[in-house]
């Protein structure tokens, strides 16, 4: 099983593994990952799954939609690498994906 690395805003780290086809999102929530609020409950209704992907892989990732592009307008602080977790599922290929939370969701 693909492990994500979640980096909570104080800089702790939390390896979890995740199946192949759950979101990033669902990984923290069903895994008690403080950081990751998910309001909407990954319908891409929200921005409070944000998450800045190490850049080291945000070439293995797929395009941001039109729809997360717009939520992400909604989201506090973002920079170039930020993303919702709720769209990013898990391969295979992204066993050792580093994604960091911002300060605040909210």
């Amino acid at each position: 099983m693909p492990k994500v690395i979640y980096v909570g805003a104080d800089g702790t780290e939390h390896p979890v593994e995740v199946p192949v086809g759950h979101s990033v999102m669902e990984g923290a929530v069903k895994n008690r990952i403080e950081g990751i609020d998910a309001d909407c409950g990954g319908a891409c209704a929200c921005a409070t799954c944000h998450v800045y992907v190490d850049p080291a892989w945000l070439a293995k990732l797929p395009p941001k939609t039109d729809m997360e592009d717009a939520m992400l307008d909604f989201a506090l602080v973002t920079a170039p690498n930020s993303r919702l977790s709720c769209q990013l599922r898990v391969t295979p290929e992204l066993d050792g994906l580093i994604v960091r939370m911002p300060v605040s969701q909210h």
